[in-house]
C-alpha cells in the first residue's frame, strides 16, 4: 500500500498541471480571437485614414493656364469669365452662345491691343468714370436682355449680375475696357469713315427692333443712334483692324497651350471672320 501512494499522486498532480494547461490554452485562444476582432475592425479604419490622407494629398487644380501672348499668361478662369460677359453682345447670344475657342480668340486679340496701347502710351484715350456710368445707365435700360429682366431697377440688376454670374466691378472694367477700345479705334482707323443716317435707320430696323419681344419697351431711334452709328463704325473698320491685328499676331509670340481651344483653321475660300471687338454689336 505505501508503494503505491506515489503514484496515485503523481496521477493526482498530473491531472492537476494538464487543467491548469487546458485552461491556459482556452484563455490563449479567447485572447488571440478577441486580437483578431479587433484587427478586422481596426482594418477599416486604417484604410478609411489612408484614404482621407491621400485625398488631402492630392493637388486640387484651381486654375490653369491655356495660353501666353507676349508672356502675358491667359487663364481658364479668364475664358470662362468671357463667356459670362458676352451676355451683354446681342451678336454673341444670337448665334448660339460664346465658344470656349472664340472667348480665347477675344482673348488674345484683346492682350495684343492692350499691349499695343501701353506700348504707345496713349493715356488719352482712358475713359473717365462719368462716361463709364453713362454707358453702364445705357445699357442697364437699352440693352434688350436686361431690359428683359428689368435692369434699370438695383434689385433687377443685381438679380441679373448673379444669375450669370458678375459683379458690378467686372462690368465696370469690362465696360471701360470697352470704351478704352472705341476710342482707339477711332483714333487709328476711323479716318475717312462716314456713318449715314440711312445706315443707322437700317440697323435699327432691321437688327434692333427684332431684338425685342412684342410688348417690351422698344427705345426710339433717337435715343440709340448714337450707339448704333459706333456698332457701325466698328463693323467698317473691321478689315482695317484685322489686318492690324494679323500683323500684331505674326509679330508677337502666341502660344496657346490648351489643345482643345486651337481654333480650326478656316477653309481656303472663306474669308476668317472679324475679331468681335469690343461693343461691337451690343448696345
Amino acid at each position: 500500500m505505501a508503494r503505491r501512494a506515489p503514484i496515485r499522486i503523481g496521477i493526482a498532480r498530473s491531472r492537476v498541471w494538464l487543467g491548469v494547461l487546458t485552461a491556459c490554452f482556452a484563455v490563449c485562444l479567447a485572447a488571440a480571437a478577441q486580437s483578431r476582432a479587433q484587427a478586422g475592425q481596426a482594418e477599416p479604419q486604417v484604410q478609411s485614414d489612408q484614404a482621407q490622407a491621400s485625398q488631402a494629398t492630392s493637388p486640387v487644380v484651381l486654375d490653369r493656364a491655356v495660353a501666353v501672348v507676349n508672356a502675358h499668361v491667359i487663364l481658364a478662369s479668364d475664358v470662362g469669365d468671357e463667356i459670362r460677359l458676352s451676355v451683354f453682345d446681342p451678336n454673341s447670344v444670337g448665334q448660339g452662345g460664346l465658344t470656349q475657342q472664340r472667348a480665347l480668340e477675344q482673348l488674345i486679340s484683346r492682350t495684343l491691343i492692350e499691349q499695343q496701347i501701353r506700348q504707345e502710351d496713349m493715356q488719352a484715350i482712358e475713359p473717365s468714370q462719368q462716361e463709364v456710368n453713362a454707358r453702364l445707365n445705357q445699357l442697364r435700360s437699352q440693352l434688350p436682355v436686361c431690359v428683359r429682366q428689368n435692369c434699370a431697377s438695383d434689385a433687377g440688376w443685381n438679380t441679373f449680375l448673379k444669375s450669370h454670374g458678375l459683379t458690378p466691378e467686372r462690368v465696370e472694367a469690362y465696360l471701360r475696357y470697352r470704351l478704352e477700345i472705341l476710342s482707339f479705334i477711332e483714333q487709328r482707323f476711323r479716318q475717312g469713315i462716314q456713318i449715314s443716317e440711312q445706315q443707322i435707320e437700317t440697323y435699327y430696323d432691321g437688327t434692333l427692333l427684332p431684338q425685342y419681344a412684342p410688348g417690351e419697351t422698344i427705345p426710339p431711334l433717337s435715343q440709340v443712334a448714337s450707339r448704333i452709328q459706333e456698332i457701325l463704325l466698328e463693323q467698317q473698320v473691321n478689315m482695317l483692324f484685322d489686318n492690324w491685328l494679323n500683323n500684331l499676331r505674326q509679330q508677337g509670340d502666341v502660344e496657346v497651350l490648351a489643345p482643345e481651344l486651337v481654333p480650326a483653321p478656316a477653309p481656303a475660300a472663306e474669308t476668317p471672320e472679324a475679331p468681335n471687338g469690343p461693343g461691337k454689336g451690343s448696345l
